[in-house]
């Protein structure tokens, strides 16, 4: 049976929604054969990549970039997933929250 993990990092409403969507997406009656492993980003690590078939990851975008706990779960498996994980497939989901002040800056 084929591992698909789904590492993220959601406490916020916007990524909970989205993060039970993708998990919903993955174990539908469409798909066989897979089983889906969600992990928090901050209790991932290499050796589950390494188990896994395929990757999704998921975090909120904060101030721009990647949430803290995913940077950490990149900054501790790197170095063991180099050169190991070159054609493994993957994915990520995202959110934001943008709020504008003075009305839209795009005119």
């Amino acid at each position: 049976m084929a591992v698909l993990l789904v590492v993220h990092h959601s406490p916020g409403r916007a990524l909970g929604a989205m993060l039970a969507q993708v998990l919903a997406g993955a174990r539908t009656t469409d798909v066989d054969g897979v089983e889906v492993r969600p992990m928090a980003a901050l209790e991932a690590n290499a050796a589950m990549v390494h188990a896994a078939d395929a990757v999704i990851l998921g975090t909120p975008a904060n101030l721009g970039y990647m949430s803290g706990a995913l940077k950490h779960f990149f900054d501790t498996s790197y170095n063991e997933c180099l050169g190991r994980t070159n054609s493994m497939p993957y994915g990520p989901f995202c959110s934001r929250r943008v709020r504008y002040r003075g009305g839209d800056p795009r005119g």
